[in-house]
């Protein structure tokens, strides 16, 4: 024991009893009291008895920087909180879906003042302030990851469009939309924001979206020429697009990444405070779904029902189809390039670019159909099934990471039992 016990001198035998109670009690390592019981002696009995160790009943002990931990004193938590804490990221997406179909009017005031880029901006404000230098390190390490994900992201995924054009459905806006959708880049938040939530190499996911959506400015119309136009001169707002992903993307990114270096309490109080950070990126996060719904509400109404859960189910076939294409393709490359030694087997590049190269972005399309002058139909049409598509992508891989984040804390607390 590593506690001293004082030395207790007994006098000389008698019939009373004698109470032994030490003046200053003296305490274990890890908190415990030594409690000395009252012993009697009498003529012909020993005075030794055993001595057990006891916890604290205060937290005040002295030689102990921190209180003892109180066995049974644990509270349950709410149900319902924890339940909203769980699931606080695929909760605030579908809230915004909500209150966009309710109420549109208010979604409608946040896009015409520019708020979703507001919150992109925040976003990889946010991004810069958690990003920290090992991270960078990590993510240039992982650079064949990153490399892979550009493929699939700009030369892999368009070769899906030619599949997708092969489904009749009225209107065949719908179906152009859908293929034109997949020729896109990554989002511009949400697989960034979902790679930090789910604990996994941020740096890379941040490489991959940017460096995807500056060249995809150049390859995108290339992509729709060949698998969808058939030769047609497809024109991009090159400069206006690039403009606006530096803004929105690049400079939050820089400014958010210098301000942690210069101030070393802001990046303290960051590291101490990543899950509160992560649900504000969360919110951020849940204002595209919010402001695309509200500005696309009176169309949603316009289209059959039937022809609508058709395209909805077409975005998230198209989605499923992206996840299993990349969970395979990294799964075969880890397996050639090293087994468990290789980047592609770590799960944090592995989840980056699972969810980086599965999505594709919405504003982009937006800008690229805006651009095509009725070329292939009601710009609106065309639209449509994508908002339903981007939405559907951000709340199924927000249910993905819940998965993941689940299966570590058991598998933690399989590791500390």
């Amino acid at each position: 024991m590593a506690g001293t016990l004082q030395t207790l001198i007994l006098s000389p035998a008698t019939s009373r009893t004698v109470r032994l109670c030490p003046r200053n009690v003296r305490f274990s390592s890890h908190g415990g009291r030594l409690s000395v019981r009252p012993v009697k002696i009498g003529p012909n009995r020993s005075a030794s008895r055993p001595i057990r160790a006891c916890e604290a009943s205060s937290g005040q002990v002295s030689g102990n920087d921190h209180a003892p931990e109180i066995p049974g004193k644990v509270k349950a938590g709410n149900p319902f909180s924890k339940f909203v804490a769980d699931n606080f990221l695929p909760l605030a997406l579908i809230g915004g879906v909500a209150l966009g179909l309710a109420n549109p009017s208010l979604g409608c005031l946040a896009d015409r003042y520019y708020l979703s880029k507001f919150s992109t901006f925040g976003i990889f404000i946010i991004s810069g302030l958690t990003l920290r230098s090992g991270e960078i390190g990590a993510a240039a390490e992982a650079w064949p990851v990153g490399m892979f994900g550009l493929g699939s992201i700009l030369l892999f995924s368009p070769y899906f469009s030619k599949l997708i054009l092969q489904i009749q459905l009225q209107p065949q806006e719908f179906v152009t939309g859908l293929a034109i959708f997949s020729c896109m880049p990554t989002t511009l938040s949400s697989g960034v924001a979902l790679t930090q939530l789910s604990g996994g190499n941020s740096a890379l996911a941040l490489a991959m979206t940017v460096i995807s959506n500056l060249l995809g400015i150049l390859l995108v119309p290339f992509s729709i020429s060949k698998f969808i136009a058939d030769g047609v001169g497809v024109t991009v707002p090159t400069k206006q697009l690039f403009k606006s992903l530096v803004l929105t993307l690049l400079i939050p990114l820089i400014l958010g990444k210098i301000l942690r270096e210069s101030f070393r309490g802001l990046a303290d109080f960051v590291d101490n405070n990543r899950k509160l950070f992560s649900k504000i990126s969360a919110v951020f996060l849940s204002l595209v779904p919010w402001i695309q719904v509200s500005r696309s509400r009176s169309l949603l109404l316009l289209v059959q029902p039937a022809m609508f859960l058709v395209a909805i189910g077409m975005g998230t076939v198209l989605h499923l189809i992206l996840l299993a294409f990349n969970a395979f393709a990294i799964q075969c490359l880890s397996t050639v390039t090293g087994g468990g030694q290789s980047v592609f087997a770590k799960k944090e590049n592995a989840n980056a670019a699972l969810l980086v190269a599965s999505q594709k972005t919405l504003p982009v399309m937006v800008a690229v159909v805006e651009q095509l002058g009725g070329a292939f139909g009601e710009s609106g049409l065309l639209v449509l099934p994508c908002v339903a598509a981007h939405l559907i992508q951000i709340i199924m891989d927000s249910f993905l990471v819940n998965f993941w984040l689940r299966k570590d804390a058991a598998s933690n607390s399989v590791k500390v039992a």
